[in-house]
């Protein structure tokens, strides 16, 4: 209990710092969805667009973790599919555990249901939204999830393409905060001196800079370093300290 209290008062911070202030029935929902899913705002598990909770495939994954989930199998719906047309189908099963039967969810993609932004990637949106769907069932997650909203501008406000670099990819979609406002929170959250933390990045990302690791890595290391801040603190400010660059000594 005194876990989800510490969540809901980072996730309620965090989302005023993003969205501004909430209306009561917005609140309420996502102090719902801090207390039954453990979900983060800060990591990018929930995102809010037109007034409205989403859940992120990511939040889904970190939530199957959590529950312990036994396995998820994806399989091709072949008579549903184009390559030429780019359309693509897929029905995911989730097994939450060992003797469940499994929670079967489908996913379709095509260039007339998804954004601009992911264009090229149908067959990665498609098995996506299978495996979100699964995943949902399987857990009772009422909310749609954002990889599962279409192209329509009510649903999908504009985005700009994706961009390979850090540096421009970092930028809030959909609502969802910044990589650099995640990691700017997890370093104010946990008192981390952020130079050492930049460079640890870069370590962890296998990069010169931050600002040269993709997306995806920098993701990665903001749920590794959360993880570590909250289960060993001194041991992650031993790793850091090992990052610091030794002082010059004057001949």
């Amino acid at each position: 209990m005194k876990i989800q209290r510490v969540l809901w008062r980072s996730n309620l911070k965090v989302a005023k710092i993003v969205w501004g202030a909430l209306p009561i029935t917005t609140r309420a929902a996502l102090k719902d969805l801090t207390g039954t899913y453990n979900l983060s705002v800060a990591l990018g598990d929930v995102q809010l667009i037109n007034g409205r909770w989403y859940v992120t495939h990511a939040g889904l994954l970190r939530l199957s973790c959590r529950k312990h989930c036994h396995g998820i199998h994806l399989v091709r719906l072949k008579e549903l599919c184009d390559s030429a047309a780019r359309r693509w189908a897929f029905r995911a099963t989730v097994f939450p555990s060992s003797t469940s039967k499994g929670f079967v969810g489908y996913g379709d993609a095509e260039p007339s249901n998804v954004s601009s932004a992911v264009c090229g990637a149908e067959l990665r949106i498609a098995e996506t939204r299978a495996v979100n769907r699964a995943l949902r069932k399987a857990y009772g997650i009422g909310i749609c999830s954002v990889e599962e909203l279409g192209s329509s501008p009510s649903t999908d406000p504009a985005v700009k393409p994706a961009q390979d670099n850090y540096q421009h990819r970092n930028g809030s979609s959909n609502g969802q905060p910044r990589l650099r406002d995640q990691l700017c929170i997890l370093i104010r959250q946990h008192n981390l001196d952020a130079t050492l933390v930049k460079a640890y990045a870069a370590d962890f990302c296998g990069t010169a800079t931050l600002s040269g690791a993709s997306r995806e890595l920098v993701e990665s290391f903001i749920s590794h370093l959360s993880a570590a801040a909250k289960e060993n603190r001194d041991s992650l400010i031993c790793k850091l300290n090992s990052y610091a660059q030794p002082a010059e000594v004057n001949q």
